[in-house]
């Protein structure tokens, strides 16, 4: 963990925020295939710097996003409700919690910290994995970036899980796997724990020098708390 600071993480910390794929849940990898299958369709081949055009995007706005660089001829919902359709499964069968997740869920938990769910991802897809998951059993506040005035890096989705949960910023720490939600958070005037993926591997480094805190599993912290 970043400069050894994991025995003081939690320290005046009131709640916890996170991000949801590639922090709470292993999904990142379902998107590249969804994107290129989806392309498919219309005899486009997935650029190779795709997921990083459009990384911390809200689900809408990657939506805007694919239809006016691809001239997708579908409105933006239909273009919505396709990706909902052909992520379903997997994150229905496919898409498991991160290492050490639900164990560190349950000492929050124990400990009386709040916690919210911030996500780029839809609003349908969200209320899935967190049925699969029991994910409501540990989160009061679940908002998507959709909601807010912007998506990720501007703060705006932090702020409103942090408003919701009747949170001051700066008491609040974000967990985050890619560098638009880390610099979101820190943007948003709170802590942020970087967070080990696999996907967002290329980035590490930055991610590791934006961030307060760094893990690459969750009981890193319960190993010191």
């Amino acid at each position: 963990m970043k400069n050894n600071q994991n025995a003081d993480m939690l320290k005046d910390i009131d709640a916890l925020l996170f991000d949801l794929d590639g922090t709470l849940v292993d999904s990142m990898w379902i998107w590249s295939d969804i994107d290129i299958a989806y392309l498919n369709r219309y005899n486009v081949t997935l650029p190779d710097n795709m997921q990083m055009q459009i990384e911390g995007m809200s689900f809408t706005e990657t939506a805007v996003f694919f239809k006016e660089k691809f001239a997708i001829p579908d409105d933006i919902e239909t273009i919505k409700r396709d990706w909902n359709m052909m992520a379903w499964e997997k994150y229905t069968k496919e898409v498991p919690m991160k290492p050490g997740a639900v164990e560190f869920l349950k000492y929050a938990c124990e400990k009386g910290l709040k916690m919210g769910i911030a996500t780029s991802n839809s609003v349908e897809l969200v209320k899935q994995i967190a049925k699969v998951h029991g994910l409501n059993d540990f989160f009061s506040v679940i908002k998507t970036s959709c909601e807010a005035a912007k998506g990720k890096p501007a703060p705006d989705i932090y702020l409103l899980v942090a408003n919701a949960l009747n949170a001051e910023p700066e008491r609040c720490l974000v967990f985050e796997d890619i560098v638009p939600g880390i610099i979101a958070g820190k943007s948003a005037g709170m802590k942020v724990c970087g967070v080990e993926d696999a996907y967002s591997a290329p980035t590490r480094d930055e991610k590791i020098r934006l961030a307060d805190y760094y893990i690459y599993h969750y009981d890193e912290i319960l190993r010191v708390t």
